[in-house]
């Protein structure tokens, strides 16, 4: 008992002697890197040392100082909804602590812990200064940001300087509006400082990382976000970072899966400065912008410490614990490090078993676009505010549109109906804000307060996928809500999607379903790649200029342009397979037709002219071609990285359009001359059942192929002797004609009596419930339909199975 008396009035505590118990002594902060320190560093996870100044010592500054009730006076008739009133007596409570003489006794003992860290980090070590705001047990309320931060600190008259400013924090206009909010009492937190030795990140990179996507909430990702300097550009939005998601599953088993990367603007990097101003801001140099600010197996060292950092505090808390941690790398010594460690509060608290789907009616004239926040839409009249100073003309219901936030902007972002902003990543200021008040926001636009007008009214979309749009004027949109939880799953026959936006495939994974039976290759191609594969085979002889120069601009730090195809593919590919992981999507090879692939950057030099491309050169007819077999290498190359080397076995390959038995067996020999070969590490092959031929020579097929997929919409028009392309014959081309159900009939018993999968891909099942009566009574595996149809189609299956 005397020891736990002793701790709670001990004015320092070193990290060592810390753990994720104390936050009411420190704070979750420094509670948490005190964790950290002492019970993950043995595994491996760098953490730099330093010690905490206890709230114990603030609230031993207030009462050697007594100022007390004077605080309380002051915030006696605050009103944190009248901004005027609440900047005010922020100021006053600040200024009255910086007043208060700093205890004697409390400098003494912070300047002789400060010395102990010089030896350990030699003379005038440089360290960063850290509120950590003290409360229990908080699931559903993050202190992060609401106080200050200061960086690049040196010296013990600087340092005493510092603590001094950080005390006067807990004061800063957007902590006492928080707290308000929350229902806390101003007097019931108190204020600890971490005094941390710093990362030389000026000299090389720092960011965020999250051990749960951020948007969704998909729990088996990390999402790292980074930028050069120092690392408070990136928390507060101030640019554009890198962005990784890596794969925990895989990871774990020694894999290497970044799915996906992208590659921000990183405009500026924070530098130490000297003077009064210790960090400042300076242009990125060019050269820089066009490159990561870290490599792939520093991102992938960063998941793995952020995989050990999650276990540690779930297994702790008794249940699955997110993330949410900042890194650095030291630019000296090349060594990573996490400099801070705290629990994701927002996107893991949602409501896991209610489905809301936000889709707009119509569409308009977009303004901008940039990453959107959420899934949600918004709609108001435009508030253009270029400096904090600003925020006082703001009203509830507005759209913000500014630079970027910082916690200086929170009283307003809760009142807004939207938020737009031209700087920031996923993980920035603006975003984890309005994630947390639930308030759709765009952020990363690069130029909304130039595009955007004061006054006007605008819809702003984070509903369409991986990009966000400002559109002109308030547009009409529905909002459905679906109950997941009450909701079951159907015994004989699987539901699968008809998937291929990569974008959404984090978000749509989580509808119920069981896997994606038709992931399309031609989204990721003209979304991601835009390009056409032998344009990037053959780039230095193009003949088209525009192209070549379009292509060069696209591939900048490839000089071998082939792998740009190789990567992009790969990165659509894994997302999909990553987000739906360990369920199995069949990838379908690409099914362009030459008019299709003619409109690709570049591709007009490589298709012929066809009068009907949809009978035309297509399908598994161009994979063995010596023309196009290039470019199927390239493809092969792609699927072969994300089954081998991302460790996403759970990847099948499909074969569009193969007309003849000689086709699909060169097809697959081209595909093991390119390392993919049937059954090898649990490679299965399907074949698209949508010519006559393939029904009529099933037992053939199956020789050949695991299993079968019904393409219903091709079975239909060749089946009916019509082109569906023609709009005059759509009358005619009608999937519950008697002769196509016929061939579906028929195909389904060769594939059960070939001990072969079968599944449909078409929208028949969820607009008929006749037909999917008729295709379960014929005994297909599943049905794959679009993500809108999904909920429709199981319930109809649920029904069937019901009255069996």
């Amino acid at each position: 008992m005397a020891n736990a008396q002793s701790r709670k009035r001990a004015l320092i505590l070193w990290f060592s002697e810390l753990g994720i118990k104390d936050v009411p002594l420190v704070g979750g902060k420094n509670a948490s890197l005190g964790e950290m320190y002492q019970n993950l560093t043995r595994h491996g996870v760098k953490v730099p040392n330093g010690f905490a100044i206890t709230a114990t010592a603030y609230f031993y500054l207030l009462k050697k100082a007594g100022i007390r009730n004077e605080v309380k006076r002051i915030l006696s008739d605050l009103n944190t909804h009248n901004l005027r009133n609440l900047q005010e007596r922020g100021k006053k409570v600040r200024k009255l602590v910086l007043s208060a003489p700093f205890p004697k006794d409390l400098e003494e003992l912070i300047i002789k812990n400060y010395h102990k860290l010089e030896k350990q980090y030699g003379k005038g070590v440089d360290v960063a200064v850290r509120s950590s705001a003290t409360a229990e047990d908080l699931p559903d309320a993050s202190f992060a940001g609401q106080q200050e931060t200061y960086l690049n600190i040196r010296g013990p008259k600087a340092l005493i300087d510092a603590c001094h400013r950080c005390f006067a924090s807990l004061f800063t206009d957007r902590a006492i509006s928080y707290r308000e909010d929350k229902h806390f009492d101003h007097f019931s937190i108190g204020l600890s400082i971490g005094v941390q030795k710093m990362v030389r990140s000026d000299k090389a990179a720092s960011g965020v990382m999250f051990t749960i996507d951020t948007e969704s909430g998909h729990k088996d990702m990390v999402l790292i976000n980074g930028s050069y300097g120092l690392g408070e550009n990136v928390v507060q939005g101030a640019v554009s970072p890198d962005e990784f998601y890596i794969h925990k599953p895989t990871l774990r088993k020694g894999f290497r899966p970044i799915v996906s990367k992208t590659m921000g603007t990183k405009r500026i990097k924070m530098i130490y400065a000297g003077g009064a101003h210790p960090t400042k801001n300076i242009p990125t140099p060019e050269a820089d912008r066009k490159r990561y600010c870290i490599t792939d197996a520093e991102a992938l060292q960063l998941a793995k410490w952020a995989i050990i950092i999650e276990d540690h505090y779930s297994k702790e808390a008794g249940h699955f614990k997110p993330m949410d941690t900042e890194w650095a790398k030291d630019g000296m010594t090349g060594e990573l490090f996490i400099v801070q460690a705290r629990p994701e509060t927002v996107v893991s608290q949602r409501n896991a078993g209610v489905l809301e789907e936000y889709s707009l009616k119509k569409k308009g004239k977009i303004i901008t676009s940039g990453s959107p926040v959420g899934q949600k839409i918004g709609v108001g009249r435009t508030n253009v505010i270029k400096d904090v100073k600003g925020i006082m003309k703001f009203k509830k219901g507005e759209v913000l549109v500014t630079h970027m936030t910082d916690p200086d902007w929170e009283p307003i972002m809760k009142i807004a109906s939207a938020i737009v902003t031209n700087e920031g990543g996923r993980t920035s200021h603006a975003a984890i804000v309005s994630r947390e008040l639930g308030i759709p926001a765009i952020v990363g636009t690069s130029n909304a307060t130039r595009k955007i007008k004061h006054g006007i009214d605008v819809t702003v979309s984070c509903s369409e996928g991986d990009v966000g749009h400002v559109y002109a004027g308030k547009l009409p949109f529905s909002v459905k809500r679906t109950n997941l939880a009450a909701m079951g799953r159907p015994k004989k026959t699987k539901v699968k999607l008809i998937f291929g936006t990569p974008e959404l495939a984090f978000q749509t994974s989580q509808i119920p379903n069981d896997g994606v039976g038709l992931a399309r290759e031609e989204f990721i191609i003209t979304s991601y790649i835009k390009i056409h594969p032998l344009a990037l085979v053959h780039y230095p002889k193009l003949k088209d200029p525009k192209a070549k120069k379009l292509i060069e601009e696209m591939t900048v730090g490839y000089t071998d342009k082939r792998q740009y195809y190789v990567d992009k593919l790969a990165y659509g590919i894994a997302t999909i397979a990553a987000a739906f992981y360990p369920r199995e999507i069949i990838v379908r090879l690409s099914d362009f037709k030459t008019n299709e692939y003619a409109g690709l950057i570049g591709g007009a030099e490589f298709e012929p002219v066809e009068h009907n491309p949809m009978l035309g050169w297509r399908g598994a007819s161009r994979y063995y071609d010596p023309v196009y077999r290039p470019a199927f290498d390239m493809e092969c190359k792609a699927l072969k990285y994300v089954r081998d080397v991302m460790g996403l076995t759970n990847v099948k390959v499909m074969v569009p359009f193969c007309r003849t038995v000689e086709e699909a067996e060169k097809v697959v020999a081209a595909m093991a001359q390119n390392g993919l070969r049937k059954h090898v590490n649990g490679l299965q092959l399907y074949v698209m059942c949508e010519i006559p031929s393939n029904v009529i020579l099933a037992d053939e097929f199956s020789k050949i192929f695991d299993g079968f997929s019904i393409g219903s919409n091709d079975l239909t028009q060749l089946t009916l002797g019509l082109d569906r392309d023609a709009g005059t014959l759509t009358h005619v081309g009608d999937e519950t004609n008697p002769a196509v159900k016929r061939l579906i009939a028929q195909v389904i018993r060769a594939a059960r009596k070939n001990k072969r999968d079968i599944g449909i891909c078409g929208q028949a099942p969820s607009d008929h419930p006749g037909y999917a009566e008729f295709l379960a009574n014929e005994g297909i595996n599943s049905v794959s339909v679009t993500p809108d149809r999904v909920i429709k189609t199981t319930i109809n299956l649920l029904k069937l199975e019901k009255r069996r």
